[in-house]
Parts: structure tokens; C-alpha cells; sequence
């Protein structure tokens, strides 16, 4: 881990220090600190003078987008697979030419037959890019581009299974269409889109930098009571989605709900409860309500008043908020 310091002289000139290297046995938030209050020490230097914080690359201190995705094996497994997917067509200019040509076909056939609109801003072009492990709001948009260029990516990832130069790349290619084409990864496909929605307005409230404080905790609130309402009310409408999704779309087995949940095609597996209960009990109900936790964990009741109480010392608008 690198340190470096950023100060200002008596006579306003800026000066970047570079203090030195540290070795670090994991990059967990916990070991940085310690690093980094050890390295201020050596230094003589004390922490309660320090203004402001900085991580390049140290997501975890940032925050990264792992509340989920580390608390649920599923959820982690679907993100790797996506990841490697993107990995797999963005390997060269030559796939990621077959994708683009492929959805453009797809579409064409879809405006002629009427299926779906034309029209100023629709129908854009799509490409898959990786996600920022730091920003939520790049994770919206990788899943959403993955459900609209789905087909597509099918469609290159077959073409690599047959005609790819390398044996290795065609095994590649085998086993994540095997994955993607399942139906618990579509499930979790709509499922994390409909959470990282809900979630990408808070996201962007938090990322402004001149937020009004009581704005964002209002979209807090927001996010909150739509997730909440998503797990009352919202597991009909997800599996008509899925379902539609199927049969429209794409040619996927759709498994009994009433059998018995079977975890990575394995025969010798077979667990005690049913697909829809693992659907939903199992990923809906559990990938929301963690989300809550995460959410009320990053915003306890004694951050979100400290908040709102700095929040009332603001000058704008005669400090209308300090009634409140």
C-alpha cells in the first residue's frame, strides 16, 4: 500500500508528498487503518490533524458493492459468471463486432415485425462493459445491458464453442453458456436489475457532490419502503417478467416449480425443498432483505440524525431546517 500526504503551506502553497510503501497481509478495511495510523506514527504525525481521506483502488474502504454479493453464495456465483462472460466476448475486437452485428440483426427484425417501437433516444446501442466495484450505478447498467443483449450473447458464445482457435476457449465458452442459460440465472438476473434499480437513485443522490443532506436521507427512506414493497407485492410480477422472458425470447428449460430443488444440475444432489421455494425464500426474499440490512447497517438511526442535525446548520434558505 502506498501513503501520501496533501498540505498546504502558510503561503497557500500546495505540496504531494509521496511517504513511502507499506506491506500489507490483507486488504481488509481493518488492516489498512492499522497500516496507516502505523506508517503516521513513524512519522510523528497525528491523525486528529488529518482534513480529508482518500482510496485509489482500495474499494473496500470506499465501499464497495460487495454487501450482497459476500453474504450469498448464489448472488456471488452470478456475478462471477457475468464478470467472466464479459471477460470472454470483450477478449477481442473480432467478438465484440459479432455481438454488435448480431443484436443489430435482432433488431431489425423485431422493428419490421412491429415487436418493438422506433423513435428518437430507443433502441441505442448496447455494449457490455465491466462494472466499477465502487459504483453501484455501473452494476445497473452491466446487468441491464446483459438482459437487452442476452440473445446476442448467446449467439457469440456458440460461435466461440465451434469455430474458437483455442481448446481452451471453447470449453470456456461451453460451460457459460451452460451456466447462463439456466433459469436460476435469469431469475437472478431480473431479480438484481429490479434491486440495483431501486437502489440507483440513492446511489446518484449520494455521488452528487453538492447533495442536500435531508434529500438524500429522504431517498434512503424511498429506496427502502420500494423494497419492502417489492418483497410484499413484488414476487408475481418478477416471475411473469422471467417467464415472459422464456418464452418470448429465448428457448430455456423451465424447471416444475414443485420439484425438488436440484443446486448445479447435480442428480446426486438434490436438496429438501422445492424450486419455488428456493426462488423464493431462498434468493427473493433473503437478496432483499439483506439489502435492507446493508442499507440500515451504512445508515443507523444515530448516523441518520447526525446527518440531519449538520444538515440543519446549513445557511440556505434562512437555515430552514433548523426547526425541523
Amino acid at each position: 500500500m502506498t501513503l501520501s500526504l496533501q498540505y498546504v503551506y502558510k503561503k497557500g502553497q500546495v505540496n504531494k508528498p509521496f511517504i513511502g510503501l507499506v506491506r500489507v497481509h490483507d486488504t481488509s478495511a481493518k488492516s489498512l487503518k492499522e497500516a496507516i495510523l502505523s506508517l503516521l506514527m513513524k512519522h510523528s504525525l497525528s491523525l486528529s490533524k488529518i482534513r480529508g481521506q482518500g482510496y485509489d483502488g482500495a474499494s473496500n474502504m470506499q465501499g464497495k458493492m460487495n454487501a450482497v454479493v459476500k453474504k450469498h453464495k448464489e448472488v456471488e456465483t452470478f456475478f462471477a459468471i457475468v464478470a467472466n462472460v464479459l471477460t470472454v466476448i470483450g477478449a477481442s475486437f473480432k467478438r465484440r463486432d459479432q455481438l454488435r452485428d448480431h443484436h443489430a440483426k435482432l433488431l431489425e427484425q423485431l422493428l419490421e415485425s412491429g415487436k418493438v417501437q422506433s423513435g428518437k433516444g430507443l433502441n441505442q446501442e448496447r455494449e457490455l462493459q465491466r462494472p466499477s466495484d465502487t459504483c453501484w450505478g455501473s452494476y445497473c447498467k452491466t446487468l441491464d445491458n446483459f438482459v437487452v443483449l442476452f440473445a446476442s450473447i448467446v449467439h457469440v458464445l456458440g460461435v466461440i464453442e465451434y469455430e474458437g482457435q483455442e481448446a481452451n476457449d471453447r470449453l470456456q465458452a461451453q460451460a457459460f453458456l451452460s451456466k447462463i442459460n439456466s433459469f436460476e440465472f435469469v431469475f437472478l438476473l431480473h431479480l438484481m436489475l429490479k434491486v440495483l434499480l431501486m437502489s440507483n437513485e440513492l446511489s446518484k443522490a449520494l455521488q452528487k457532490k453538492e447533495q442536500d443532506i435531508v434529500n438524500a436521507m429522504l431517498f434512503l427512506d424511498l429506496t427502502k419502503e420500494r423494497l419492502q414493497q417489492m418483497r410484499d407485492e413484488g414476487w408475481k410480477p418478477l416471475m411473469d417478467e422471467v417467464y415472459l422472458f422464456f418464452f418470448t425470447k429465448h428457448d430455456i428449460l423451465v424447471p416444475n416449480m414443485e420439484e425438488f430443488y436440484i443446486p448445479g444440475k447435480s442428480k446426486h444432489r438434490s436438496s429438501s425443498v422445492t424450486y419455488s421455494y428456493h426462488l423464493r425464500v431462498e434468493l427473493f426474499y433473503t437478496v432483499i432483505d439483506l439489502q435492507v440490512q446493508e442499507f440500515n447497517r451504512r445508515f443507523d438511526v444515530v448516523s441518520g440524525n447526525l446527518l440531519l442535525g449538520m444538515a440543519s446548520l446549513n445557511l440556505a434558505n434562512s437555515v430552514a431546517n433548523f426547526d425541523k
